[in-house]
C-alpha cells in the first residue's frame, strides 16, 4: 500500500509522484512588474537539486507549485494532507488536482479544493487520448 501510483498535477510542471512529497507549504509571492501579489501552495520533493559557480555548489530541495491563489489558502495544506492520508491505505491509482474555488464552482480567492481522479482500466495498452482528465 502507499502512494506510488498516485500522481499530483503541478501548476506548470506536469505530474509528480505523491510518495515523493516530503513537505507542503504555502507562502506569499511578491507583486512583480505588472502582476499582483499572490500565494503559492508548494510541495517539496525528496530530491535535491544543485547549481554552481566557480566558487561552489548550491544544493537545495526541489519545490513544485501545486496552485496559485489571490488570497491566503487557509486550510489548503491540511486538506491535501488529509486526502493523501485517506488514499494511502486504499492502494489507489490516479491523479490529484488542485483548483481554486469550491465544488459549487464559486471562485473564492483563497479556497483550494483537491480532487482525486482514478485511472480508468485501459487494459495493457494506453494512449494520450485515453487520459484526458476533465
Amino acid at each position: 500500500m502507499g502512494l506510488a501510483k498516485v500522481w499530483v498535477r503541478t501548476f506548470t510542471d506536469g505530474l509528480i509522484r505523491a510518495d515523493r512529497i516530503i513537505e507542503l507549504s504555502a507562502h506569499p509571492a511578491p507583486a512583480l512588474s505588472g502582476k499582483t501579489a499572490h500565494w503559492l501552495v508548494d510541495a517539496t520533493l525528496a530530491v535535491s537539486i544543485g547549481s554552481g559557480t566557480g566558487e561552489g555548489l548550491n544544493i537545495s530541495a526541489l519545490h513544485r507549485t501545486l496552485i496559485q491563489t489571490r488570497a491566503e489558502p487557509v486550510g489548503a495544506l491540511e486538506a491535501f494532507a488529509q486526502l493523501l492520508a485517506r488514499l494511502h491505505d486504499s492502494d489507489p491509482a490516479g491523479v490529484v488536482t488542485a483548483r481554486v474555488g469550491d465544488s459549487a464552482g464559486a471562485d473564492t480567492a483563497g479556497h483550494v479544493e483537491f480532487t482525486f481522479t482514478r485511472f480508468a482500466d485501459a487494459g495493457d495498452t494506453t494512449s494520450a487520448g485515453d487520459h484526458v482528465l476533465g
